[in-house]
């Protein structure tokens, strides 16, 4: 197995993981407070290992603009537009939104950078989101459906999702992993930690900015989802989109909800049911498949470009 095929489990895990933790925390702190510390911790931690000269990362103001719009579209856009969508409709509708991401980065990738995935391999993809969807419809609440606006708003998730694959796959010809990481960490803290202070200020409670610092549920959050959801998983994120098609990547999100129900089972005490191991089924055998059949495309293009070469 590959580096970036490990690469593209370890973020799948990390990712996976993040929502227990990211539950726990919320039950104390609010989202958008929640991704203000998430960010700023994140962005620290990078700049303390540039400082100590763990990590390299040297911009130029010009590569920093070319970089901005992968920061607007992950974290900014794809945040926004999850945090809220949820606030508006539910956690079920959320994750039935978000399991289309495969689906935009496949047509994302087709359009702007020409991938040709092949016929099993987008039936591989289309049967990891049947799993996600499933899953997601049979927690569906009774009001499923009912905030069309706050579905619209859900909707520019997956769409943010899939056009930063794409950008980060193109992006990876010219930038590190780590200098986009790293960049990205910034754009999320420059966003979301003036929004909190502006809410804040707004509902006057400013003064109560820090106090969920003191909740320990909140400090294991913040942590677990700065320093591993974000930097970590964002740098294999990027990594393996370097070396990976973003048609064969996009399969592995689809995992990061299997890993999130038995996260969940083994830190929440929630139950699995029928659906969770017929979707987690489909789930699995969509992300073997999207990938034994990418690799076998890869091979026959290689062997195709070198026959044309001698």
């Amino acid at each position: 197995m590959s580096y970036p095929i490990f690469a593209a489990l370890g973020f799948t895990l990390i990712f996976g993981f993040s929502f227990p933790f990211a539950r726990m925390a919320l039950d104390h702190i609010g989202p958008i407070h929640l991704l203000a510390f998430r960010f700023l911790l994140a962005m620290a931690v990078m700049r303390s290992l540039r400082a100590l000269g763990v990590i390299r990362v040297r911009l130029t103001p010009a590569q920093w603009k070319s970089l901005l719009l992968l920061g607007f579209f992950q974290p900014f856009m794809y945040f926004a537009c999850e945090t809220i969508g949820i606030s508006m409709t539910s956690a079920s509708e959320g994750g039935m939104m978000v399991a289309v991401i495969p689906i935009f980065t496949i047509l994302f990738a087709r359009l702007f950078l020409k991938e040709q995935p092949s016929v099993p391999q987008i039936g591989a993809v289309v049967l990891s989101v049947a799993g996600v969807l499933l899953i997601g419809f049979m927690q569906a609440t009774e009001e499923f459906g009912s905030n069309f606006l706050g579905l619209v708003i859900l909707l520019g998730a997956p769409f943010a999702g899939a056009a930063f694959s794409v950008l980060s796959r193109h992006l990876s010809q010219r930038f590190r992993p780590l200098e986009m990481t790293f960049v990205m960490m910034h754009i999320g803290a420059a966003v979301f930690f003036p929004a909190s202070l502006i809410q804040h200020a707004a509902d006057g409670s400013l003064g109560a900015f820090l106090a969920p610092l003191g909740v320990p549920q909140v400090m294991a959050g913040i942590a677990y989802l700065a320093v591993l959801s974000s930097v970590t998983a964002f740098f294999l994120l990027n990594y393996a989109l370097s070396r990976l098609a973003a048609s064969q990547v996009s399969a592995f999100p689809s995992l990061t909800t299997l890993v999130a129900v038995g996260a969940s089972v083994m830190l929440l005490g929630e139950v699995l049911h029928w659906y969770h191991w017929l979707g987690g089924l489909f789930i699995v055998t969509g992300v073997w498949g999207a990938n034994y059949f990418g690799a076998k495309a890869s091979k026959k293009e290689q062997a195709a470009l070198a026959v044309s070469r001698s």
